[in-house]
Order: structure tokens, then C-alpha cells, then sequence
């Protein structure tokens, strides 16, 4: 095609040439069998319409990049960049050159992603940041509240970053009881005292991160102290005198240190919506969406040279499915898109092991009318009723094509009662934000 445009542009040169220049015939290959007698006929130029068309379509042909990105990737991390931006100017740091590098354009030639990566919001600080960013963004979120409450912030840290759960009640529960017996026995010292070598205390409560910032934020402090009938001393931590006068804050500390919860930051759905498109079956995933080590992967490519021996393998139905199931746990997100009975395609992100129920809410709260009934229609039309499946049980990972199909009862009583009905059933503020999938 290439070719075809490059000859009708030369015959455009040949035809256009100014006064007091040489026409040049563009070069032609040789004739395989030349005949001199014949005289060749002479060539006709194209038409004005042909010219123009072939001029605009080269022109076209020439200026069309290579890939494209979506343009929900640009609003992503424009919102991403922003957000980060701002925080990094509150603590007067600068955007690290990997950020910088997550809102550049995609490389030219490189597969566009459906998604630029798995994002989540901060519930300290509202900021979106993207998977790899999570943990290091609480814990500066975290470490900037102890300036506005350093038990609230230290409660935190023992909630949200020790990930054995069983150790965390353990060590609570055993400060919760050394903050009773001072609030029981106020007048008795040792109470007071926790002996920081003590086994119990070093084995059950000195091991948790956060912990020592705990005891110094409720009012302790360190202090060293002779062994009673011994010539040795030993590190305590000792209750601040001044605390006596506040036992009503000390229950309200340890109250606090038990019904506390991990602080987690929230997926982002990433929602989007898209114009009616062919491309709507197409994904391209980053590597967020994969629950994979550089060992499983190297695993994952033995086993697929194994398949075809399996594959003429007599396999039980039990055998089957547990390789199904082992498939499925590959994969920590899954990005789900909803086709509209007018075509419009609502896109969001998913937890794989998330139920159903989050993606009926999902639909619903980016209704016009989100009392109107409806159901998603799976791969080949299979009903998903049961809200309380995951979407790995259902097979929807790591990226599903679903198709809402609106309760036809109801949309008949609808049409009956001659009520005009608007042209989209989805909200006008996400309408605005409509792009084109590519």
C-alpha cells in the first residue's frame, strides 16, 4: 500500500513542477521481457480526485504513530502524579525519577496496556499510588501522624505492619493486661514497672514493630534501675508519675490498642467508560495483575512444556480441577468490562478473590437510575446470580467481558407506560469522561 501511495506521489512531483524545472520520470522497474517493437503507451496521470486522495491518505499513512496509549492511562497518572506531587511538596520531597517514569508516554512500539498497573488510595492522605508504592506511602502517612496523635499513630504502626496476626492479639492482650494492673493497683510501684529482659515481655511483646513507640506515646520511659539484692542493673520501663493523674486516658489507650484494625488502602477501581468498540475482548495486562515470582515463572515455563504430554493423559475430573484451581491462583486482580445493551463499556479493577456483590455495586452506582433491575451475562451467556462467587471461582481472572442484560419485565412496563427514557442509562458525570478503546 506503502508503494502504491509512494508512486502516485511521485506522479503528483512529475505533474506539479514549476516553471524552469525538469520534469523527472519516477524511477519504474525493468520489464522482465522488454519488447522494443512495441512502443510503450505513455502513462496516464491520475485524476485531481485520485490525487488528492492519495495525498491525504500518505499523508495519514505517515503520520499515524505506532501504538497508541489509551487515554485512561493519561488520566490515570495525571491523577497519580498530582496526588504524589502534592505529597512530595508537603514533605518537601521531590518525585523519585521511577515516578517520573510511570508518567511518561508508553514506549513507541510497546503493547499498550488495557491499564497502566494496579492502583490504591491512602485512607490517610487520599493519595492514589500504585501497587509498589503502597506500603512505603502508610508508613510516611503513618510516621506524619505522630505529630497529631503519637498513640493513634503508634497503634497503627503495631496493627498494620507486623503481619503475623496470631502475635499481634498475643502482644495486645499482654500490654492490655499490664495497663489494667496499673489501673487497678495505681498505688502499687511495681506495676509500674516493666522489666524490658523479661522473657514474657521479650518474647511476646518487644518483638512487634511499633511497640516501643506505644510505650514511650501513653507516658513511659526508659530508666535504669538496680536488681533488688543483686549489684547488677536492668532497663525498665518506667510510668511517668503525671500518668497517675490520668488512668481515664490510660483505659482509653488500651481500649484503643484492642478494637484497633490494620490500616489498608483501598483498591481504586480505575473506573472508565468507552465508546462502542470491537476492541472491547482485547486485553493487554502489566505484571501487577500476576501473582508471580521470578521462580514461579521459571516454573509456570516447565509446566507448559509438560502440557502436551498431559494433554494425552486420561485426567480425572477431580484432576482437572485442581489444575484449575492452581491456574486461577495465579492472579491477584482481574480487570472486569461491562458492555451496555447500547454498547458503552464500563471498565473497572478487581480483587481475583473478590465476590461478585463489588461488581453489582460497581454497575449500579454508575446508573442514571440505579434502581432499575439487571444481571451480567458471562462467556457465552452463562447467568453469574450468585453474588457471593469470587470472580476466580467463576473463572472471570485476570480480565473478563461481561454484557449487562436489563430485566425485560421491567422494561416492558417501561415502555408501556410511554415514559421517555434518556439515550444512556449511565451517569452524565461519567459520560464526560468517555473515551475511545484502542
Amino acid at each position: 500500500m506503502r508503494k502504491f501511495f509512494q508512486e502516485i506521489k511521485a506522479d503528483l512531483k512529475f505533474k506539479t513542477a514549476g516553471p524552469g524545472q525538469k520534469l523527472s520520470e519516477p524511477a519504474r522497474a525493468p520489464k522482465e521481457k522488454p519488447r522494443a517493437e512495441v512502443a510503450p503507451k505513455p502513462r496516464q496521470g491520475p485524476t485531481d480526485e485520485a490525487q488528492m486522495a492519495a495525498a491525504a491518505a500518505l499523508a495519514r499513512l505517515e503520520l499515524r504513530p505506532k501504538t497508541k496509549a489509551p487515554s485512561s492511562q493519561e488520566a490515570i497518572r495525571s491523577q497519580v502524579r498530582k496526588e504524589l506531587m502534592a505529597e512530595a511538596a508537603a514533605s518537601e520531597k521531590g518525585v523519585s525519577a521511577e515516578e517520573k517514569d510511570l508518567a511518561s508516554p508508553a514506549r513507541e512500539g510497546a503493547s499498550a496496556p488495557s491499564v497502566s498497573g494496579v492502583y490504591f488510595i491512602c485512607p490517610l492522605t487520599g493519595a492514589v499510588v500504585k501497587k509498589d508504592k503502597k506500603e512505603k506511602h502508610l508508613r510516611e502517612a503513618i510516621q506524619s501522624y505522630f505529630s497529631v496523635d503519637p498513640v493513634a499513630a503508634s497503634i497503627m504502626e503495631i496493627h498494620t505492619f507486623n503481619k503475623d496476626r496470631e502475635k499481634v492479639r498475643v502482644g495486645v492482650e499482654t500490654m492490655a493486661r499490664y495497663l489494667d494492673n496499673i489501673c487497678l493497683h495505681p498505688e502499687e510501684e511495681k506495676y509500674r514497672k516493666i522489666k524490658l529482659q523479661n522473657k514474657v515481655f521479650q518474647e511476646r511483646i518487644s518483638c512487634l514493630e511499633g511497640i516501643h513507640r506505644f510505650f514511650q506515646a501513653v507516658g513511659f520511659e526508659t530508666k535504669t534501675l538496680p536488681v533488688p539484692g543483686q549489684e547488677t542493673t536492668e532497663e525498665y520501663y518506667v510510668l511517668k508519675e503525671e500518668m497517675l493523674t490520668k488512668l481515664e486516658d490510660l483505659k482509653d489507650y488500651k481500649e484503643q490498642l484492642l478494637s484497633s484494625e490494620p490500616v489498608r488502602a483501598q483498591l481504586d477501581r480505575q473506573l472508565c467508560v468507552f465508546k462502542p468498540s470491537p476492541e472491547a475482548a482485547r486485553f493487554e495486562l502489566p505484571n501487577d495483575f500476576y501473582n508471580l515470582t521470578a521462580e514461579e515463572i521459571k516454573r509456570e515455563q516447565r509446566l507448559r512444556t509438560e502440557a502436551v504430554e498431559k494433554a494425552s493423559m486420561l485426567r480425572t475430573r477431580a484432576m482437572r480441577e485442581k489444575e484449575e484451581q492452581r491456574e486461577m491462583r495465579k492472579y491477584n486482580y482481574t480487570l472486569v468490562r461491562v458492555r451496555f445493551p447500547d454498547g458503552y463499556i464500563l471498565q473497572g479493577t478487581f480483587y481475583a478473590r473478590e465476590s461478585l456483590s463489588a461488581l453489582y455495586n460497581f454497575v449500579r452506582e454508575a446508573l442514571r437510575d440505579d434502581w432499575l433491575p439487571f444481571e451480567l451475562l458471562g462467556p457465552g451467556g452463562l447467568k453469574l446470580t450468585d453474588e457471593n462467587l469470587a470472580f476466580n471461582e467463576c473463572g472471570l481472572v485476570p480480565s473478563a467481558l461481561l454484557t449487562l442484560a436489563w430485566d425485560a419485565a421491567v422494561m416492558a412496563d417501561i415502555e408501556a407506560s410511554g415514559e421517555e427514557q434518556p439515550a444512556n442509562s449511565l451517569k452524565p458525570e461519567i459520560l464526560s469522561r468517555v473515551q475511545t478503546l484502542s
